[in-house]
């Protein structure tokens, strides 16, 4: 049997399917909604772990790079104490005062590298404890975050687990409505959807007003949305409307139930009156 074409169904069938899958929609957005903000948390720790991941891997460059520092200058060290040695050996055997002079100058200055990469050498210990206890108090926290999301991550799963089937069923069920939905419709639907507030991209008239916004609906413009003749939307909101008896929703018993009321507060107020 050949597929019908959505385009060639009613606006009341295209009515009643287009509020059936706002219906089914509502309900996975439920189901979502029932993670609360979640799968946001488990991401904003996935991101916060990631960060310190590249924080503590800095960190422990830096503290290679000050330990290399330090190895180099000890090196420096040793090299300037066998020169100062040897100079001072070549001191005895000098042939003249300026020789002498010469000597005592290389020296000095051999003497003074030695303690310019003793000075280094301190720095770079500092350097190095102070990032050292950085990387501590990262790696620390990087831990706490860890077992945080591991917990996140279970109540995610859990909750995933309870409305995971439910919610491929609706998934499957929508996805069957929006084949019987011409593409224009949908697209415009989906639009007014995911502008709303409420994802509400249908709504039924509710006593004499807008599902969706509350305003009130002209007379005529109510006629219009009984007769099922074309596709009316909000003129204050831009959602579309749809009849309570199409979309399957009983509202008269509630406003028959409100009208009682207001007659048996206004019968009172007139015996009251009487009396």
């Amino acid at each position: 049997m050949a597929k019908k074409d959505p385009t060639d169904l009613t606006v009341e069938k295209k009515l009643e399917t287009l509020f059936q899958l706002q219906t089914t929609l509502s309900q996975i957005d439920e189901k979502r909604a029932l993670r609360g903000e979640l799968p946001l948390e488990v991401q904003d720790l996935e991101d916060e772990i990631a960060g310190l991941a590249t924080r503590v891997e800095k960190i422990e460059a830096e503290i290679a790079e000050f330990r290399a520092a330090i190895t180099q200058k000890k090196g420096d060290i040793a090299d300037a104490e066998n020169i100062v040695a040897r100079y001072k050996e070549q001191l005895n055997d000098a042939r003249n005062n300026r020789e002498y002079d010469m000597l005592s100058k290389e020296i000095v200055f051999q003497e003074l590298e030695i303690e310019l990469c003793n000075k280094k050498i301190k720095e770079a210990l500092a350097k190095i404890e102070e990032r050292e206890a950085t990387l501590q108090q990262a790696q620390k926290l990087m831990e706490e975050r860890k077992q945080v999301l591991v917990e996140k991550q279970g109540e995610l799963e859990a909750i995933m687990q309870e409305t995971r089937e439910e919610e491929d069923k609706l998934k499957e069920k929508s996805k069957a409505l929006e084949e019987k939905i011409e593409e224009r419709l949908l697209t415009s639907f989906k639009r007014i959807r995911k502008n709303a507030r409420n994802g509400l991209g249908i709504v039924y008239v509710q006593r004499d007003a807008c599902g969706g916004c509350f305003n009130k609906i002209p007379p005529q413009r109510q006629l219009d949305i009984k007769m099922h003749k074309k596709i009316i939307v909000c003129e204050y909101c831009g959602r579309i409307l749809i009849d309570p008896d199409l979309a399957g929703v009983k509202v008269v018993a509630s406003e028959e139930k409100t009208t009682k009321r207001r007659t048996t507060r206004k019968t009172k107020r007139t015996e009251d009156a009487e009396n």
